[in-house]
């Protein structure tokens, strides 16, 4: 069965990309995929420095979410744009699992994995600036893109109380780009 993990490079409580993902992850599910939902929040990392990483080694959730991504297919990603680029903490998330330990081919974590990447604002174009160097970052290091994005305008609109997406447009095109990054995940791993 194809793994897929999702996660948004926003920490930030109701965070709407965070919301965004989860709904491509039901997509990626309906569409046969194992799928693993998470925050990075949950995983705090220092900012990446090789000093740090030799006197002291990989920190101890930059391993975990590591591993992680060693044990995916592909990946689901929605990042916010900050000052059109994306945040520095799923950049240094990236930094992390991209060190290569003992018995690792250079970026094992990535190379050759199906990645799909949304992006969602409070703002009208919704991200769109950051999909073009998320897309860049992720290709340079292996990943194979989907062609399929999303970035998703007036994000607060599309929510309800509770942060949850409630607007039928987006549930639809969210499960689609999840639906495809799984069955891209499939034909890289056949």
């Amino acid at each position: 069965m194809t793994k897929i993990l999702a996660f948004s490079g926003s920490t930030r409580r109701g965070s709407f990309n965070q919301a965004m993902v989860e709904v491509a992850a039901k997509g990626a599910e309906e569409a046969g995929a194992q799928v693993t939902v998470i925050n990075l929040a949950d995983y705090p990392m220092p900012i990446f420095s090789e000093d740090l990483e030799s006197e002291s080694g990989m920190p101890e959730h930059a391993l975990a979410f590591k591993k992680l991504l060693l044990e995916h297919d592909g990946f689901l990603i929605a990042s916010p744009e900050y000052n059109s680029s994306y945040p520095a903490v799923l950049k240094n998330a990236i930094d992390w699992a991209s060190r290569m330990a003992e018995g690792e081919k250079p970026l094992q974590a990535y190379k050759g994995k199906a990645v799909g990447i949304m992006a969602s604002s409070p703002g009208a174009l919704g991200g769109l600036r950051v999909l073009s160097v998320l897309r860049m970052l992720l290709g340079n290091i292996g990943m194979v893109v989907a062609p399929n994005q999303k970035a998703i305008g007036k994000a607060h609109e599309l929510v309800d109380a509770n942060g949850v997406v409630v607007d039928e447009k987006t549930l639809t095109q969210l499960k689609a780009l999840g639906a495809d990054t799984a069955e891209l995940a499939k034909k890289l791993t056949a």
